[in-house]
């Protein structure tokens, strides 16, 4: 295949599961600079895929109900627009008929559930087990396609994978500092204890432990995040807050609005869930909670920011898997301090 091809990324689940899609769409680019590169998503993330540096298209799933309904749908959005490749990220029945329907020839996707036999290149990843973080899982279907694409040399990625220009971002802390009140000294620490049901999180009262111990050390702002429908357990959590600085931000603004503020945290602490890798992906420092379930642990949804800008804690091994309240929120707090607020 010419490097000026056009190739179509899979990836339609939720918020979280696409930001960790950026470091294979950014290993893409590099390796194919010259090529098309499309993305399929949802509607709740085709805002941010739309600012994604490397997608030059993206195309909306509709979403219909009914697998056959909908892959026949996406067919006729498909087909139209002639891709010689499409890598599925994440397979699904319907979006594996459309890629074998709409006839692209190079069709690459995990080897796993019935839709794998409408693909031609088959990848074996058991991901399952989650002996590897998502985002690497990922990566690994890329490196397949370059590889059969004759690219022996592929050149690695790092992050960020999302950036704002500087000056943007500097103009937009001042004018949020400027209406909330901010010390321009103070560090701001995003606090998101919402967590869209996708995993376990840590309760109100432990994020505010949590909250007024790192609120003890100086110069620190908490910032409360708070998605659609969230605004209820942000107040919450605010009404256990007397005497710590601290803030509400609602997402009203949609969520570019709201990465482009995740740019200029000095911390972004949260369950696991769709913000918290949008931070990953403009390589803030992270602290995160995860319960030790297999499909849900910190090695599986990993951020993919730097090491050293990632925290992760789980419940012990005499816990149960999902039993986020015997987390040690006063280790935790250490922890961060040590590692971020020195």
């Amino acid at each position: 295949m010419s490097p000026n091809k056009k190739i179509l990324v899979i990836r339609n689940d939720k918020l979280g599961d696409f930001m960790l899609a950026w470091p294979a769409l950014a290993l893409l680019r590099k390796n194919l600079p010259d090529a098309h590169i499309a993305v399929l998503v949802p509607a709740y993330t085709e805002p941010l895929a739309r600012v994604c540096p490397s997608a030059d298209e993206v195309i909306v799933d509709p979403k219909l109900k009914g697998e056959w309904r909908n892959g026949r749908a996406l067919t006729r959005l498909i087909k139209p627009r002639q891709f010689d490749a499409v890598v599925t990220l994440f397979s699904r029945f319907d979006t594996a008929l459309a890629a074998w329907l709409t006839g692209i020839p190079l069709r690459y996707a995990p080897a796993t559930k019935l839709a794998q036999v409408f693909y031609n290149h088959r990848i074996p990843q058991r991901r399952s087990r989650s002996e590897k973080p998502e985002y690497e899982y990922n990566l690994d279907l890329v490196k397949a396609f370059l590889a059969g694409q004759g690219i022996d040399d592929i050149q690695p990625v790092a992050p960020p994978y999302l950036q704002f220009p500087d000056k943007e971002v500097q103009v937009l802390e001042e004018a949020f500092r400027r209406e909330q009140r901010i010390p321009s000294a103070d560090r701001l620490i995003f606090l998101h204890s919402g967590h869209g049901g996708s995993a376990n999180n840590l309760s109100l009262e432990q994020y505010a432990a949590l909250a007024r111990a790192l609120g003890a050390l100086p110069r620190i702002h908490f910032v409360l995040t708070a998605g659609p429908g969230e605004e209820v357990r942000a107040q919450k959590l605010s009404d256990q807050l007397a005497g710590v600085p601290h803030s509400i931000a609602r997402s009203a603004d949609g969520l570019v609005a709201f990465a482009k503020r995740l740019q200029f945290a000095a911390l972004f602490i949260s369950g696991s869930t769709g913000p918290l890798h949008i931070a990953g992906a403009l390589n803030r420092p992270t602290a995160a909670f995860y319960p030790r379930r297999r499909s849900s642990t910190a090695l599986r949804w990993q951020t993919a920011n730097d090491p050293d800008k990632r925290l992760a804690f789980m419940p012990p091994e005499t816990a149960e898997e999902s039993d986020m309240a015997a987390i040690d929120v006063e280790t935790a707090t250490i922890e961060i301090g040590k590692r971020f607020l020195k």
